[in-house]
């Protein structure tokens, strides 16, 4: 309610993601396993596209408070998942794995771990019922920021005992009020917590200029031979005739690898597969666009959108552009209105209007650290 007109925050853009997503990924890539997402109930079809492509987490029901939610999560845990819980906000999208790293390395025999930054305003008590305002000594005051890291049956040993009947504004308060040990790091400010319209606007600022955008392209041809089906953008499309080429020929993946290679300087499609290597023959291509986003990823970057445009007479590719947009989406873990995939002929001309063979062209824009 505090931030303003429009859904929930969790599903606001920031930086041209859905927040949730930016912390469900960073939490992934960071080792966590499993990983709960808890949402309100009904918003099951809304956290699937927010999180497209993302592998390795489950979804809880959350409850009317923050507390309840986080027992909800803690429940959906099995005994087996391990003996420390992270718990994380997702108003809070720039998480790195550095600050689970950090956690991780300070709990050692502690309860809880947090991220905390001092205190360094000036703090002014305003009491206008019961006297003057009154300025409040900030000495030992610290601010607490999520991730947290617990032990797990600490945690819910804590949320059992709790007994006030004021709620928890935050996990550490489970531990402390069971009179476990709290340990505290150094926070981070980028883990800033959006609350306030004028924070998503902050968030926006941070998001464009802690990352470059880089662009690339790409461009694939395959002729027509034998078969009675193709596959391009990862789908299977029934046709009179197949593509040729060393691996499944996927001419739109082959396009779409090379854009997203040439966007990070890493060369070209036949420098990571060599089409002379029989590993690659008949190859599923689902596998070179995964190796080109994995390098991408290992650099710290994330696709912004991809756009690709499929040149033929035949086959009809409207009835199939959707299963194209979404298998896309799950191959570079973006959301599907991130995934343009489109189709046009040469009306007629050349090697591709004599139906000698397809094309594809494809344009990537990457985000990097700066």
């Amino acid at each position: 309610m505090r931030a303003g007109e429009g859904p929930a925050k969790q599903w606001r853009n920031v930086g041209g993601r859905p927040m949730v997503r930016w912390s469900a990924k960073a939490l992934l890539e960071a080792g966590a396993a499993p990983l709960v997402v808890v949402i309100a109930k009904g918003d099951e079809e809304r956290v699937a596209s927010a999180l497209a492509g993302l592998d390795g987490y489950s979804l809880a029901i959350g409850g009317a408070s923050r507390a309840q939610s986080v027992r909800a999560g803690l429940e959906a845990l099995a005994e087996a998942d391990g003996p420390i819980v992270i718990v994380h906000d997702a108003a809070r999208p720039f998480v790195e794995r550095f600050h689970v790293e950090a956690l991780l390395a300070s709990l050692g025999d502690a309860q809880c771990a947090i991220l905390a930054l001092p205190v360094v305003d000036t703090l002014k008590r305003d009491e206008a019922a019961t006297g003057p305002v009154s300025t409040v000594p900030r000495e030992a005051l610290w601010r607490a920021q999520t991730p947290q890291a617990f032990c797990l049956e600490a945690l819910r040993a804590g949320y059992r005992s709790w007994d006030n009947p004021a709620p928890p504004t935050d996990d550490a308060a489970v531990i402390e009020r069971a009179g476990g040990k709290v340990v505290l790091t150094p926070g981070d400010p980028m883990l800033m917590k959006l609350t306030y319209p004028e924070d998503f606007a902050m968030a926006e600022r941070l998001a464009a200029g802690a990352r470059a955008v880089r662009i690339g392209q790409g461009f694939d041809v395959h002729r027509f031979g034998p078969g009675d089906s193709l596959w391009l953008c990862g789908v299977r499309i029934a046709h009179s005739q197949g593509l040729v080429g060393h691996s499944d020929a996927d001419a739109g993946l082959h396009a779409l690898t090379d854009a997203l290679l040439g966007a990070i300087g890493e060369g070209d499609i036949g420098d990571h597969f060599p089409p002379e290597d029989p590993r690659w023959k008949g190859a599923s291509s689902d596998q070179f666009l995964r190796h080109a986003a994995e390098l991408l990823a290992a650099r710290g970057g994330v696709v912004t959108n991809v756009d690709l445009t499929v040149i033929c007479e035949a086959p009809r590719l409207k009835p199939h552009r959707q299963a194209m947009r979404e298998r896309l989406s799950e191959l570079l873990g973006v959301p599907v209105s991130s995934v343009s995939v489109k189709a046009t002929t040469t009306e007629a001309l050349g090697f591709l209007g004599r139906r000698e063979g397809l094309a594809a062209q494809a344009v990537a824009a990457v985000q990097l650290p700066a």
